[in-house]
């Protein structure tokens, strides 16, 4: 029974090298899937811990070097792929400093996850899950909204840097996030959460896919207000 959570993670590690594999092979929005799927199992190996009281040191370090591929490699060839059109070095120095960069932001991210005592509870800095989805919510409504603005914005390669590097300075920064781990259903101390799947649920029944770019915007202004008003 011990072994379930690294198992899930295991799991965690390899859709995210597949995702890598899909890209390269030019089938973007499967990629996309695969990552997605890489945040399932995020979530299911922390709840099988939990449950399962099944931590271990090991555990924590495969977390993260799954992470690392699942949400900091394959997001960013994602957007090096999306940016550069799937054209080859060196005419896109550039591009490739731009999505490196959010590799080792994630890197760096969960590194310092790892040895900081401060987010036992909540995060400071956007959690790399969150970064990955906000690159794949970007490219799925650009494939399924048919929203001619949203296209616009995954195509636009200013556009698309700009915000590939706020959302890497984000990973890095220190501003405090909320985390979506509820351990009672209770009002009281999941305020933030509870208006975070609210706000999502509204994003997407009246935006349809399009709605889902929005989510991640909407996280990290529900975190700041979160942060004054005392829900943190």
């Amino acid at each position: 029974m011990r072994h379930i959570p690294n198992g899930i993670t295991s799991l965690n590690l390899a859709s995210g090298f597949t995702a890598i594999i899909l890209i390269l092979s030019g089938n973007i929005p499967a990629a996309c899937w695969m990552i997605a799927a890489a945040m399932v199992f995020d979530f299911l190996d922390g709840f099988a811990s939990r449950l399962l009281k099944a931590y271990s040191d090991m555990g924590k370090e495969l977390d993260s070097l799954a992470d690392v591929v699942s949400f900091g490699a394959a997001p960013g060839l994602l957007v090096y792929t999306l940016l550069s059109g799937r054209q080859p070095l060196p005419g896109n120095l550039h591009f490739l400093i731009i999505s490196a960069c959010f590799a080792v932001c994630a890197g760096l991210r969960l590194a310092r996850f790892n040895i900081d005592t401060e987010q036992t509870v909540n995060f400071r800095g956007l959690p790399t899950p969150a970064a990955a989805f906000a690159v794949i919510t970007l490219a799925f409504a650009g494939e399924y909204a048919g929203s001619d603005f949203i296209t616009s914005l995954a195509v636009n390669k200013i556009t698309l840097s700009v915000y590939t590097l706020v959302i890497s300075a984000l990973m890095v920064s220190r501003i405090p996030m909320v985390s979506l781990k509820i351990k009672h259903l209770r009002l009281a101390g999941n305020e933030a959460r509870y208006l975070l799947l609210l706000s999502s649920a509204i994003l997407i029944v009246f935006a349809g896919p399009a709605g889902a770019v929005l989510i991640i915007p909407a996280y990290i202004i529900i975190s700041v207000i979160s942060s004054f008003v005392g829900w943190l």
